[in-house]
């Protein structure tokens, strides 16, 4: 790639010029942008964007990647950065990154520079492109799909905050020869960011959640029937929901907080696991805290997640029980699910003894 300005989707990506460092400086004191990109000089004043501007930069070409200014067509203002690092030549792959300054955000900036670049990049040869987000990054993430990028996976302890500490990057990768435009999700948004049927809400787990999410799984009845049946440490469930957004977005799970609709609080919580995305197959599971119990809550729960599964297109629901546990089985009949069977030993159960599971289904051709 050569340093030309290519233009597109509402944006300019040009060279660096020195007229762009008070943008820079003022963009790269962000808070926000500091939290992802902790290895920035700090603090970030003139002279580290001067720097960048003449050194950085065309070293960044020098090397055959890329730096650019995403810039306003309108006004040549800068807007944010983007470029390309190359992590191979022979393999003809790179990674992207970008920031965009804090009067950008929300107007699609960040989505319109990556794909002009990934499709500037791909013109121009390369085969493959990384761009590694932070766990917790989910604008970042949403970028990546709406770009055509694909969740690759985790690369543990991959990067690295100021102060040493490593930190877990996932890798979205789109291939030269990938189709274009946004890649569908397994697992899309809630609509309006939750379900409800005015007794019981629903809405993603969120990282405030943790306390009330830590109460309900350390209780004995819900850890008994946890896989393997053994209590959470509070630092695992802390992790589950700050990552609860992310795994939505890869389509591991849609983890689900359980709301009382009256008051708002949080009374359980539900999960739906696209187990078996090649068949259409998805696994339910939920638990409420002993408040709000015998309510009917449950049922409710099950009946909103079913029906928005079967509205994405998932074919078939299932969940499992364990033999004594009743109530969850009544649960599941209230909520449309047929018994199905029992699979022998399926659980791991306490002091390396195997459990049985009753299993319940319920196919999106049912009848409610």
């Amino acid at each position: 790639m050569t340093p030309e300005t290519i233009e597109g989707y509402g944006v300019r990506l040009r060279p660096c010029h020195l007229a762009d460092v008070p943008e820079m400086v003022a963009g790269c004191a962000d808070p926000e942008i500091r939290r992802f990109m902790p290895l920035l000089p700090d603090p970030y004043d003139s002279g580290a964007a001067r720097w960048w501007v003449t050194e950085g930069a065309p070293a960044a070409w020098a090397a055959g990647g890329a730096a650019y200014t995403i810039a306003d067509p309108a006004s040549d203002r800068l807007l944010g950065s983007i470029g390309l690092t190359r992590l191979s030549a022979e393999r003809a792959t790179y990674e992207i990154g970008y920031w965009v300054g804090a009067a950008a955000r929300g107007r699609g900036v960040a989505t319109a520079a990556t794909r002009l670049l990934t499709e500037r990049a791909f013109a121009a040869g390369a085969a493959r492109l990384e761009l590694l987000t932070r766990t917790e990054n989910v604008a970042s993430q949403r970028i990546a799909l709406a770009c055509g990028y694909r969740h690759e996976g985790v690369r543990r302890a991959a990067g690295a905050d100021g102060d040493g500490v490593r930190q877990d990057l996932i890798a979205w990768v789109r291939l030269a020869d990938d189709p274009p435009g946004p890649l569908a999700r397994l697992l899309p948004d809630l609509p309006d960011g939750r379900l409800t049927d005015g007794v019981v809400t629903l809405r993603p787990v969120e990282p405030a959640d943790t306390d009330a999410l830590f109460r309900l799984h350390s209780l004995p009845e819900v850890v008994a029937n946890r896989v393997p049946p053994v209590a959470p440490e509070r630092a695992a469930l802390a992790r589950r929901c700050r990552l609860a957004a992310s795994r939505w977005l890869a389509g591991e799970a849609a983890d689900l907080a359980i709301l009382d609709a009256a008051t708002g609080a949080v009374v359980g919580g539900c999960a739906l696991f696209y187990d078996e995305p090649a068949t259409g197959q998805a696994m339910i599971g939920y638990s409420l805290l002993p408040e709000a119990r015998g309510r009917g809550l449950a049922a409710r729960t099950v009946r909103l997640v079913a029906g928005w599964a079967f509205g994405i297109g998932v074919a078939r629901l299932w969940a499992g029980t364990r033999p004594d546990n009743v109530a969850s089985q009544r649960v599941l009949e209230r909520a449309g699910f047929r018994r199905e069977g029992l699979l022998r030993g399926r659980l791991p159960g306490p002091d390396g003894a195997r459990v049985d599971s009753v299993v319940y289904g319920r196919l999106a051709t049912d009848e409610n």
